[in-house]
């Protein structure tokens, strides 16, 4: 990406294809030219959280000063003819010199192009996007999860950046992961190269992270929604601990715990006043309703030992906490819209496969998703579409509840249905497992869709009769090119609660 050393009233320039900007003119020959530095905005540009009226823009300045100045504009088109706000912040050391405006007085349903300038250097041009009022016709979002650096190339996040026709990104978590080079994947390394404890150390990984051309490129180009999972953390986490933190030698979890949520929230563009309480919803007109859910570090109790341990049967654990379950379930409830569109981190779905049994997921804290399924079904609330990352594997299927009568012909049964996204990067089961999956689908036919080894994203059509989930793959990710594949599809027709192979 180029970087243009100037002030917004100084030299002329041109948008290029990418969005970035580059000078209209050569200067003189004869001058000498000045050592280069390194740029001011190397972390790129970002947006989220979007509402009607409003939207968070995000960058980070390089500089090796005390107290950076930075400026921002905001406009209806990519020349910046249209100013509709502008303003002035200051970011430090305190932040880790990231920058988050909360632009308000925005129109809904507009596209809007944004930039910063600090120290004489302007950055690449963002787009973003409000939210509609009213009764959209469509709606189409990008969900993604799971992006492990070092086990290969972000594919799914260049092929984002180059898709105009979405109106957001909805990642589910693991955006960054905490162990070293090495300890996990092989393909790229990590700075810092140990694993992540520290607030720095946090701080170091996403700077790292969003040092990569295609992420900086897919948050340029749309607007993202995100919640974390276990790896922004530590494996495995809970509300007070992980499967790989060791008191003894990492210190008191929850230090760690302060201190990456303390980095997500300097790093991501999201609205929260907690840095820990990131659960939170949106809403795109009457057409569907987004619950930003923690199943993660909010209210999860610690798992249980094994498939057998009988914490798995208590109903007093939890995976969301009581405030956060209340805050969905009465949501839900009183949901207007006509999708519900639940974006959580661990698998709903009984895994088919009692060998797969996960006590991180759902299967591990049976009465409380049995608590989401009363709240669905004594309302009764339809059209529920749970979405979900966690497991880097592709799984489509309708949702039923314990002990409730399925009928493969009809879905009876179903009372909502869940799509279980790929992941970026990070491993499946391997090619040993290629054939698993559609193994699984003749025998458990309320599974209408499995992959267990290619990564990729979903992309999920909106309209007032149907919900289409496209499930985009490539062929690999541990090289620097890849072939991206047909898609799969489901479609979930509204008021059926249940799904059908595209």
């Amino acid at each position: 990406m180029k970087h243009l050393r100037r002030s917004f009233l100084g030299k002329a320039a041109i948008l290029g294809s990418s969005g970035a900007l580059g000078l209209a003119g050569c200067g003189d020959d004869e001058t000498t030219p000045e050592p280069e530095q390194d740029p001011i905005f190397q972390h790129g540009v970002a947006s989220g959280d979007a509402l009607v009226d409003a939207v968070i823009l995000w960058t980070r300045v390089t500089a090796e000063l005390e107290q950076v100045t930075v400026t921002w504009e905001i406009a209806e088109d990519e020349a910046f003819s249209t100013l509709v706000a502008s303003g002035e912040v200051t970011t430090n050391a305190d932040v880790d010199f990231t920058v988050k405006v909360d632009v308000t007085g925005l129109t809904p349903a507009t596209s809007y192009y944004y930039r910063f300038a600090a120290e004489g250097e302007e950055s690449v041009v963002g787009r973003t996007r409000t939210l509609p009022e009213g009764s959209p016709e469509r709606g189409r979002i990008v969900v993604v999860s799971c992006s492990s650096y070092a086990h290969g190339y972000f594919h799914a996040y260049r092929r984002l950046a180059e898709l105009d026709d979405v109106d957001a990104v909805v990642h589910l978590g693991d955006y960054i992961y905490e162990y070293g080079t090495a300890e996990y994947g092989d393909i790229r390394s990590y700075d810092p190269p140990h694993e992540i404890v520290t607030l720095e150390d946090y701080r170091r990984r996403y700077a790292h992270y969003r040092k990569d051309e295609h992420l900086q490129a897919a948050h340029q180009r749309h607007v993202f929604y995100t919640v974390w999972d276990d790896h922004e953390f530590a494996n495995n986490a809970w509300k007070d601990g992980a499967e790989n933190h060791d008191e003894a030698t990492e210190g008191p979890f929850a230090e760690r715990r302060t201190a990456a949520a303390r980095a997500y929230s300097e790093w991501m563009p999201i609205r929260t006043d907690d840095p820990l309480k990131i659960f939170r919803k949106f809403q795109y007109g009457d057409l569907f309703e987004l619950f930003m859910c923690d199943t993660r570090m909010w209210g999860r109790d610690e798992q249980a030992a094994d498939k057998d341990d009988p914490a798995i049967l208590d109903p007093e654990r939890t995976l969301l906490g009581d405030d956060q379950e209340t805050w969905l379930f009465d949501g839900l409830v009183g949901s207007t819209a006509r999708w519900k569109l639940v974006g959580q981190q661990v698998m709903m779905a009984v895994l088919p496969l009692q060998a797969l049994v996960n006590t991180d997921q759902w299967d591990g804290y049976t009465p409380a998703r049995e608590r989401f399924y009363t709240v669905l079904t004594a309302t009764p609330v339809n059209d529920v579409i749970v979405l979900t990352g966690d497991i880097h594997t592709s799984w489509a299927s309708d949702l039923t509840p314990d002990g409730v009568a399925y009928d493969p012909a009809t879905g009876d049964g179903s009372v909502a249905v869940e799509l279980v996204v790929p992941a970026i990067s990070s491993p499946g089961l391997g090619e040993l497992f290629a054939e698993v999956g559609s193994e699984i689908e003749l025998d458990h036919p309320r599974f209408k869709l499995v992959d267990l080894v290619k990564r990729g994203y979903v992309v999920l059509d909106l309209t007032p009769q149907r919900a289409e989930a496209s499930y985009v793959f490539f062929d690999q990710v541990e090289a620097e090119e890849a072939e991206e594949l047909p898609p799969r599809k489901v479609v979930v027709l509204a008021g059926e609660n249940r799904m059908t192979a595209g």
